[in-house]
């Protein structure tokens, strides 16, 4: 996911001790000490980053909060700090740094995106023996060879990319042109799909890449309608999703756009003009991809409790899309119920990687994940997966209509 880069200064850690937090203070991993939770976010950033960083944060809240009422992780209650990375990975860097040194190491490190924050910390949570939830996978974050106490909580580009390759299958697109940014995580975007259209039997039109400073992508888009493109897989987050669809709309070029999790993530297609694009000709033969859980589902109860119990902290400023956070506590739960109440993240991480945990973790965001020996990515079912035209959207959700 792209952010345009942000020059803030980080603030002092907050710490937030929620739902009846005791025990010592040093960090001796006992009985009657907390289980330690740190979680870095762009608080202070700017933008479709900020909104996303405060929803992840009110997932990571609620999480804490249902889950220290069910009993904590292995018997102990959880005690969670945020700290302001604004979005920028040396402050990320620096700021777990300093809560390992401390003197109260962290027992689990969450953060709020964007990609580059996961693979810069990544190598410092390894070394010090830190269990790890990721939000913003990347490229090698899922191999438990190169980081085996992590795992992406959310799903990857292999994951979206297959999903969208069935999409276009089913509505019969023979050839899908793939338009994607010039960000990590939208160049492995970009060869994903490209690999995915191939195997589900489809012509790939073209792969193009924009900048993604830049403010036009007609050349990119004319690109893709010379290749024969049918339908276009789109990656774009934040500012470029506007200067694409405003692009597409000057060239005059009507076909089908489906959009990835990263389009799915920017507000700007569920709220009205001027602040958005809803209910404009640039949204028409958009579709874009969602999880179960970010489409109201009066019948959901796991889900619906995550939405209320964050709706209970706070306003929900973007889309469930970046709520994963509030499924790694269950997950650890039932990591540390299957290794006898162990909170040791080499015990936790073997546990996370069975069925028995996967069956048994109480999740919302995903309603299963499937880690494996081989892959710390969620690697959900399709059926996870959905493709909905834009809506209005109350409390993070698509299609509630108490929100028209």
């Amino acid at each position: 996911m792209n952010r345009r880069p942000i020059l803030v200064a980080a603030v002092a850690v907050t710490a937030l001790a929620l739902a009846g937090c005791s025990g010592s203070s040093e960090s001796d991993g006992g009985a009657d000490s907390p289980y330690r939770v740190l979680l870095t976010g762009g608080i202070s950033a700017q933008g479709v980053l900020a909104a996303n960083s405060q929803t992840s944060l009110l997932a990571t809240k609620a999480g804490v909060q249902v889950q220290n009422e069910a009993g904590g992780i292995g018997g102990r209650q959880i005690e969670l700090t945020t700290v302001d990375d604004a979005g920028d990975a040396t402050i990320a860097v620096t700021k777990l740094r300093e809560a390992i040194n401390s003197g109260n190491k962290p027992d689990l490190y969450l953060n709020s995106g964007p990609s580059s924050i996961a693979a810069a910390v990544l190598p410092i949570l390894k070394q010090n023996n830190i269990l790890s939830m990721s939000m913003a996978p990347s490229p090698d974050s899922t191999d438990p060879s190169k980081f085996p106490l992590n795992f992406d909580l959310a799903p990857g580009a292999t994951d979206t990319a297959r999903g969208i390759s069935e999409y276009a299958k089913s509505k019969g697109y023979s050839s899908v042109g793939v338009l994607h940014g010039s960000t990590a995580y939208g160049e492995l975007f970009g060869e994903e799909m490209t690999s995915a259209l191939q195997s589900a039997g489809l012509k790939a039109a073209g792969n193009e890449e924009y900048d993604a400073a830049a403010l036009d992508m007609t050349a990119q888009l004319q690109s893709l309608k010379n290749s024969g493109a049918a339908a276009i897989a789109l990656d774009a987050y934040g500012a470029p999703l506007g200067y694409v669809l405003q692009s597409l709309e000057r060239l005059g070029w009507d076909v089908p756009l489906v959009g990835n999790t990263s389009v799915s993530a920017t507000n700007l297609i569920a709220n009205d003009p001027p602040a958005g694009v809803l209910g404009t000709p640039q949204v028409k033969n958009l579709v874009t991809q969602v999880f179960s859980s970010t489409v109201f589902d009066p019948n959901n109860a796991l889900v619906n409790t995550m939405v209320d119990t964050m709706a209970s902290l706070g306003s929900i400023p973007s889309t469930l899309i970046l709520a994963d956070n509030y499924d790694a506590f269950p997950l650890v739960a039932a990591a540390a119920e299957k290794v006898g109440s162990s909170t040791d993240p080499k015990k936790l991480a073997e546990a996370l990687e069975t069925t028995e945990v996967q069956e048994n973790a109480k999740t919302a965001f995903l309603s299963r994940y499937n880690f494996s020996s081989d892959n710390h990515g969620p690697n959900p079912d399709t059926s996870e997966l959905k493709f909905i035209s834009p809506t209005k959207t109350l409390n993070g959700q698509f299609g509630n209509p108490a929100a028209s």
